[in-house]
């Protein structure tokens, strides 16, 4: 897939911009349909309504299923069920924006061993400033709304560990089928987490449980999972695919830095979350790793 070098436009830069509030907000959105459903329960319903109906109008994607399935598994039913066991065990859904985010140093370490890819003195030192700032994270979890279990930090790290491999995925996909259509490969990839994420419910809640979901689903539940399969999922993923194929990634991926920053001021506003002094270190510290990975190569030309 190539990519021109046209300079940003104002509808650009408004689709980069809804990208942005739509993910920075999904956080809050995960919260509060936790409230009622289980988090396999969220992620079968989210993965249902993201593939159904549109996979009966919308054509298979030209890539081979394997790399379809895969992707399935490894970002839905990987990443989102650890992020929404995260959430559900006490993760602070503001932090939890932030630490997604090392998913782009978990694809650097994976990238080489696996795709063959060297990384620049630039990507290996924001690595290691977001490092120090998790570390910090870590040692000040804090109290109160705030507060943050180890437990959920862990499965959020593991969250942003698949969805690094969840990145390799589409890599290999690409090289596969270069110009697949990214809207039907999300689309039909969202049914392979669908019966996964059915059986672990039954399995982890309980039959009983998860009727008791199904026949108590309300409105804040069903807005949370429209929100989710049709906004987070597959309108901002469109509109950043859009993006990446009208302008080289250099210049598209530092939006999402901004993610993290929606992320925590959403979660202030609607649960009063706030960050203790040491959070506040950490976040500074791995947004700087993150500012340093993406747009480094700019101040190490001989990197």
């Amino acid at each position: 897939m190539t990519t021109t070098a046209h300079p940003l436009t104002r509808k650009d830069y408004l689709c980069a911009l809804t990208v942005v509030v739509t993910w920075g907000l999904n956080f809050v959105v995960m919260k509060l349909g936790l409230q009622g459903l289980s988090p396999m329960m969220l992620g079968a319903l989210r993965f249902l309504l993201a593939a159904f109906p549109l996979v009966l109008f919308v054509r298979r994607p030209r890539v081979p299923w394997q790399w379809v399935v895969l992707y399935g598994l490894t970002q839905g039913l990987g990443q989102f069920g650890l992020l929404f066991t995260a959430i559900k065990f006490g993760m602070p859904a503001g932090m939890a924006s932030l630490v997604i985010q090392t998913q782009a140093f978990f694809t650097l370490l994976l990238a080489a061993p696996l795709l063959g890819e060297r990384a620049r003195r630039h990507h290996w030192a924001g690595l290691a400033v977001a490092a120090a700032g998790l570390a910090v994270i870590a040692a000040g979890r804090g109290a109160g709304p705030g507060s943050m279990p180890m437990a959920g930090f862990l499965l959020t790290l593991g969250a942003a560990f698949m969805w690094a491999l969840s990145n390799l995925v589409v890599r290999h996909a690409s090289r596969k089928a270069p110009g697949y259509d990214p809207f039907a490969f999300i689309a039909w990839s969202s049914l392979a987490p669908v019966l996964p994420f059915l059986g672990l419910a039954l399995a982890l809640d309980g039959p009983g449980p998860v009727a008791g979901m199904v026949l108590g689903f309300g409105w804040r539940e069903a807005l949370a999972v429209l929100y989710l399969a049709v906004l987070a999922t597959l309108l901002a993923y469109t509109l950043w695919t859009r993006l990446l194929t009208r302008h080289p990634a250099a210049k598209i991926a530092p939006f999402s830095l901004l993610v993290p920053v929606v992320g925590l001021w959403a979660a202030w506003m609607a649960f009063g979350e706030r960050l203790e002094p040491l959070q506040w270190l950490g976040a500074a510290l791995v947004l700087c790793g993150l500012v340093v990975n993406q747009i480094g190569g700019r101040w190490f030309r001989n990197a």
